[in-house]
């Protein structure tokens, strides 16, 4: 029976966080914005922060365009002017799991949701002088799955519905600082909300399975803080050549006290740790070629990284330091963007992102709660310059059908067979910029 907490281990719980329809409630910390959904395409973050940097496959770190440059790189705010930049993006994820071949009855083709949500962000700058600046991004990532039926229907006290929701919105005041006329560096003290809520995991809220009985699902919405940082420089060299790198450390959360008997240590959940290293190449007077490679260090964090495995151990319970996870890996995203100046006043943009998958064949159970598992991603986009304050930018972005195939990932002690995971994107962005 212990195998069956495999199948409904945490490791859900974690999923959840991945790229679903979720909410991004980066106003939660400063009131900045309405409570709202975040979706996420890489893991549970974003592909990209501003519509400008999605149309272009989410690089930008290198060519800071709006005052939403921040959220990848701090360095990016002081070429940018005054402005204001608000973006709504609609986003919409099919997501399907599949258990097959088991035989304690959680076989089963399941849709874990195809809703479509709002996505908000904010940003807005104010120069300093000639070489300072000073400014704030607010932005969300996230993610959600709800199914209306228990993937673990068959496992004893399981409810339904059934799923888990995370959000995670930033508020990033920003201070940014030209090194002579072609290098700068900034920085952002990140100030972190975020939720966490899960439901149906009954059959685990015991202890046999769970270290802190009565703290595993159903408690309502739970909430964490933290404060963190990232710092950023961007360098421009001639001819049209500008390069970048932006880090961000492991940012420490409080914990979800309501799910401790959940969650990995207790109801930890930090940040994790990443860097972006991104380039911009103008071999044209008309045209810019963007590339940026980021690193998402998700397996340092122990509700994401450890593996699900851990739960066919009796000394390893839920909620305990190295109790079970998500078992996702650190990831590499690699984005691809192109940006043309097609006439005097209209910017098109076209991009192509994908990344190594988080998701080990061998984990795809506990992530029937979140088949988060796009790895590719096309964008298109456009900038129309209305008049000379006020700009209006478009973003689409899909993400065709990708799917991992369970290998391994159901034990015999569980059951046996194969979960298998697969997941669809679209989205589609709105953003209006006023120049200060």
């Amino acid at each position: 029976m212990r195998r069956d907490a495999a199948a409904a281990r945490p490791r859900g719980y974690r999923r959840y966080l991945s790229p679903v329809s979720t909410g991004a409630r980066a106003a939660a910390l400063l009131a900045l914005l309405a409570p709202a959904v975040a979706c996420a395409t890489a893991g549970y973050f974003q592909l990209g922060y501003g519509l400008k940097a999605k149309g272009a496959g989410g690089a930008g770190a290198a060519l800071p365009q709006d005052a939403l440059a921040a959220a990848a790189n701090p360095a990016g705010m002081v070429w940018v002017g005054n402005r204001v930049d608000l973006g709504l993006e609609w986003f919409r994820a099919e997501q399907r799991s599949r258990i097959s071949g088991n035989a304690m009855g959680l076989d089963g083709d399941r849709d874990a949701g195809s809703r479509g949500f709002l996505v908000p962000e904010l940003g807005y700058n104010r120069m300093l002088g000639d070489g300072q600046s000073f400014g704030v991004a607010v932005f969300g990532n996230g993610g959600a799955t709800r199914y209306a039926e228990n993937p673990l229907a068959a496992l004893a006290g399981s409810s339904s519905p059934a799923g888990l929701e995370f959000i995670q919105g930033t508020v990033a005041p920003t201070y940014a600082a030209k090194l002579g006329a072609n290098h700068s560096l900034g920085v952002s003290l990140n100030l972190v909300y975020q939720e966490f809520e899960a439901n149906g995991f009954e059959h685990f809220d015991n202890t046999s399975f769970s270290v802190a009985p009565g703290f595993v699902t159903n408690r309502g919405k739970d909430t964490s803080w933290g404060l963190g940082w990232r710092a950023g420089w961007l360098g421009r060299f001639s001819p049209g050549v500008a390069l970048a790198f932006a880090y961000q450390p492991r940012t420490r959360m409080s914990r979800f006290e309501r799910y401790k008997g959940l969650l990995a240590d207790g109801g930890s959940f930090d940040a994790p740790e990443h860097y972006v290293a991104g380039a911009a190449l103008k071999p044209a007077a008309s045209v810019t070629l963007l590339g940026d490679v980021q690193r998402i260090n998700y397996a340092n964090v122990r509700a994401l990284g450890n593996r699900a495995g851990c739960f066919l151990n009796t000394s390893c319970l839920m909620g305990t330091p190295q109790g079970p996870g998500a078992g996702w890996r650190n990831t590499t995203v690699y984005k691809l963007g192109l940006a043309l100046e097609a006439a005097p006043r209209l910017t098109l943009r076209a991009g192509y992102a994908w990344l190594k998958q988080p998701i080990p064949p061998g984990e795809t159970l506990l992530n029937v709660f979140a088949p988060a598992v796009s790895e590719r991603h096309a964008t298109l986009g456009a900038t129309w310059q209305a008049t000379p304050a006020l700009e209006l930018t478009l973003s689409f972005m899909l993400s065709p059908e990708s799917r991992v195939q369970g290998r391994g990932s159901i034990s015999g002690g569980v059951g046996g067979g194969e979960a298998d995971l697969r997941m669809t994107q679209r989205a589609f962005g709105l953003g209006l910029g006023w120049k200060l």
